[in-house]
């Protein structure tokens, strides 16, 4: 079997350097591109599992690009960037990165963040059931598209679609932060729980939920949160 392929975007050549070293050396194999429109043409070709992609491109807004990936490709998207303000991180985890790790950064960190995120795809994938019907919406895992009753499709990133996955399967349980850390992945601390902040705040904006009072992902403040819809595998 292949060993998985990590495409790299940053338009500093001694970064991309460094990054397909340290992931040569740890088994992956790479591709690197410096700008975001050599990047697009490649994917045409084939798909990488992991995208690592840096925001500061000189042709492309790279938080688009990120939007687009995390809605058309499917692979895990790392985001490696040196906007450190709250802000750039919050955007860019709610355009659909998986992560985002801010420069400059140790190499082990990043190979580590890439083993960790295809772990999870790895398990997400192991699982033969892809359709959930749940309170008038059905979730289609692999499309990435939560459908109404009245036909209305709207698509959800991979990383929102394994939060809503997490909750799916866990109906009517509460589930703790560090449960949540556990079964996503991920580094325990300000940078997971703004992320998972963000992705339970947009699939409660998708399932058309009142932000103030919302009926079907409760938050138990000080513990988690709670799934209390019937949920149906199929």
């Amino acid at each position: 079997m292949s060993q998985p392929l990590v495409a790299i975007l940053d338009d500093e050549p001694q970064i991309r350097q460094i990054l397909a070293e340290a992931l040569g050396d740890a088994g992956f194999r790479t591709m690197t591109f410096g700008r975001a429109s050599e990047f697009e043409a490649a994917l045409k070709q084939c798909v990488p599992d992991v995208c690592l992609v840096d925001l500061g491109l000189p042709d492309r807004d790279g938080l688009l690009l990120v939007h687009r990936l995390a809605l058309d490709s499917g692979a895990a998207i790392i985001i490696i960037s040196g906007r450190a303000q709250v802000q750039d991180r919050v955007m860019g985890l709610e355009l659909g990165a998986d992560d985002y790790i801010i420069k400059p950064f140790e190499p082990a960190e990043i190979v580590a963040r890439v083993r960790a995120r295809l772990r999870k795809g790895r398990q997400v994938a192991e699982r033969t059931t892809q359709t959930a019907r749940f309170e008038g919406w059905t979730a289609l895992f692999d499309s990435y598209t939560l459908v109404s009753d009245m036909g209305e499709q709207i698509s959800f990133s991979n990383a929102e679609g394994q939060v809503l996955r997490l909750f799916l399967e866990r109906p009517r349980r509460l589930i703790s932060r560090p449960q949540m850390q556990e079964s996503l992945g991920g580094v325990a601390g300000e940078s997971f729980d703004r992320a998972m902040d963000v992705r339970i705040s947009r699939l409660r904006t998708k399932l058309g939920e009142d932000p103030k009072n919302p009926s079907l992902i409760k938050t138990i403040y000080g513990a988690g949160y709670i799934f209390l819809g019937d949920v149906h595998w199929e």
